[in-house]
C-alpha cells in the first residue's frame, strides 16, 4: 500500500490547501498521515500570542492549541485518513513575532527553529517512509510556512514532494507574496482533481476547524462559498520522481 505524508505548518493548513487530494488518496487505498508542525500548547500566553486566542472569542485560560488539536483529529476523520501526528513546536507568536504584520515580514534573525524542524522531519521521514510528501510553498509569506519549507529541503527527503499553494492566502490578494517562488521555479505544475465525495469530505474537514473559520473566512457560509469557487481542484509543484502512480484521473501535469 503506498503512503502519503502531509506536513502542515499549522492545524488546518494541509486540509485547507490539500484536503481534497488527501481524501482522494485515502479513498484509492493509500495510507495517509497528516503531521502538523506548530501544535504545542503554551501555558499562560502573553502579548500578541494571547491576543491570537482572545480575538477568536476564547478566554485567556483556555488551552487554545488543545482545542485546535481536537479539531484536527475531527478533520482527519472527515477525510478518512489516519490519526494525525502533532509535533511539539511553538507557533511564531511564541518565538518573538509580536504582531500580525511581523508574521509576513520575513524571518527574524534569531528565529533558527528550522534546525530543530529539520531534525524532526528526518526522524518522521525515516519512521513513516512515505512514498509521497505534501507540503506548502509558503504562498502568502507566513514565517512558519517559510520555516517548514526550509526545514523539509534541509532534511533532503527521498520521496517526491507535491508542494501545495497555500490556501486561503492564494485568494486573499490578486498577487500574494511568494518569497520562495524561485525555489519552486524548476518544478512542474500539477493539478489534482477529485470527485464530489472527496469535495464533500474536504468541506466537512475544513468546517471542523471551528476556532478558525470565522477569522479566516467570515463564517461557515462564506467558507462553503469559497470552497465551491475552487472547483474541486488543488494545485501543486512536483519536486522529485514519483515512484508510485497517483490514483487514475487524479493528476494533470
Amino acid at each position: 500500500m503506498p503512503t502519503a505524508l502531509a506536513v502542515s505548518p499549522h492545524l488546518d493548513d494541509a486540509v485547507f490547501s490539500a484536503g481534497g487530494t488527501l481524501a482522494h488518496l485515502a479513498g484509492a487505498g493509500w495510507g495517509v498521515t497528516m503531521a502538523t508542525v506548530f501544535s504545542a500548547s503554551v501555558r499562560q500566553p502573553k502579548g500578541f500570542a494571547l491576543a491570537c486566542q482572545l480575538d477568536k472569542g476564547l478566554p485567556a485560560d483556555a488551552d487554545y492549541m488543545a482545542l485546535r488539536r481536537d479539531e484536527d483529529r475531527a478533520a482527519a476523520s472527515h477525510l478518512g485518513i489516519d490519526e494525525p501526528v502533532h509535533l511539539p513546536f511553538r507557533e511564531a507568536p511564541h518565538r518573538g513575532y509580536g504582531s500580525a504584520p511581523e508574521l509576513f515580514a520575513g524571518l527574524r534573525p534569531d528565529d533558527r527553529i528550522e534546525l530543530n524542524l529539520a531534525d524532526a522531519f528526518e526522524t518522521l521521514f525515516r519512521e513513516l517512509r512515505p512514498d509521497l510528501i505534501l507540503a506548502p510553498q509558503a504562498v502568502g509569506g507566513h514565517v512558519d510556512h517559510v520555516q517548514v519549507v526550509r526545514a523539509i529541503r534541509a532534511a533532503r527527503p527521498s520521496a517526491a514532494v507535491l508542494w501545495w499553494r497555500d490556501y486561503p492566502y492564494t485568494v486573499r490578494h490578486a498577487e500574494p507574496q511568494e518569497p520562495l517562488r524561485q525555489t519552486f521555479a524548476h518544478c512542474p505544475g500539477y493539478e489534482i482533481r477529485f470527485d464530489s465525495t472527496c469535495e464533500d469530505r474536504k468541506a466537512a474537514a475544513c468546517a471542523a476547524y471551528t476556532t478558525q473559520i470565522g477569522f479566516q473566512f467570515g463564517g461557515a457560509a462564506q467558507l462553503e462559498e469559497r470552497l465551491r469557487d475552487e472547483g474541486a481542484v488543488e494545485r501543486f509543484r512536483l519536486e522529485g520522481r514519483l515512484d508510485v502512480d497517483l490514483p487514475p484521473d487524479a493528476r494533470r501535469p
